[in-house]
């Protein structure tokens, strides 16, 4: 068994095609927990989609969050740590398998969960003990070596940093690498990752950290959606920066799509298959 965790801020058009593509691409029922942080577009239908998976039990905890709540400081990390707390309380904790970082706009492949479960039972079997995230390739990972040995029937290659677009990590890894400290990212927008990899590189002493498996296991649509984190830092002193990353034409675009259409758009995209 393992848990998700999605972080949303605004872009309600790809958060819906991502939930879809979790229901009909596990393989296990997994369970999900949402950050809706800090929206300011379309913020009742955020809540009545929300409502609605709630009362169809798809969802096990969706929190909303505002800028008081996050402390003023970059509203993904906060809300990570929320629930890597919260994981921390659970009786259960060590019995799963994995915890699944997951951005909105991270459109998961069939069986993707499966791949995983083998990859974690085949690195903890292994030994790989300096391995705190499984990956895909490029996604980013950079000092790439390549195993003599193949991961759950994939190539695989392990290095350092990568996007927490999709990170899969061990349940132990609250305690193993650490919470974020909110107070090194008050009034940013960005560094959730580049502050992990600083904790990474320090609970492995330097060693590779991340895997990458040679398969695609999610498909990043920052393309399709905009980018929120990267809208506010590029005009983090625009008085109208909120304005910024309400992205009304693709989400009108996006929402068009019915979600066979959508996935099929984005699987035969070269571009998003060969740069993330």
């Amino acid at each position: 068994m393992f848990k998700i965790f999605m972080s949303v801020r605004n872009r309600l058009a790809i958060t819906k095609k991502a939930l879809e593509a979790i229901f009909r691409h596990s393989t296990i029922i997994p369970e999900i927990y949402v950050f809706d942080n800090s929206t300011n577009y379309r913020i009742k239908e955020h809540f009545s989609y929300f409502r609605e998976l709630y009362e169809q039990g798809k969802i096990c905890q969706i929190t909303f969050n505002t800028d008081k709540s996050t402390f003023g400081a970059f509203s993904k990390a906060v809300s990570s740590n929320q629930f890597l707390l919260n994981h921390l309380q659970d009786p259960k904790r060590d019995q799963y398998d994995f915890l699944l970082i997951l951005d909105n706009d991270i459109i998961l492949t069939p069986e993707y969960d499966k791949v995983l479960l083998t990859a974690w039972k085949e690195v903890s079997k292994q030994k790989l003990l300096d391995i705190k995230v499984i990956g895909q390739l490029p996604g980013g990972i950079k000092g790439k070596q390549e195993l003599p040995q193949r991961i759950a029937g994939f190539a695989a290659k392990v290095g350092k940093l990568g996007g927490s677009g999709l990170w899969s990590v061990r349940p132990t890894f609250a305690k193993d690498v650490g919470l974020l400290p909110v107070h090194s990212l008050v009034g940013l927008d960005k560094k959730h990752d580049q502050l992990y990899w600083q904790m990474l590189e320090r609970s492995t002493q330097g060693k590779p950290y991340i895997l990458g498996l040679k398969t695609k296991l999610g498909i990043h649509c920052g393309k399709y959606a905009g980018s929120v984190c990267n809208r506010l830092t590029a005009h983090r002193n625009a008085p109208n920066k909120l304005d910024l990353i309400k992205f009304e034409d693709a989400e009108s675009k996006i929402e068009s799509m019915d979600f066979d259409t959508f996935y099929k758009t984005i699987i035969t995209d070269k571009g998003l298959n060969e740069d993330w």
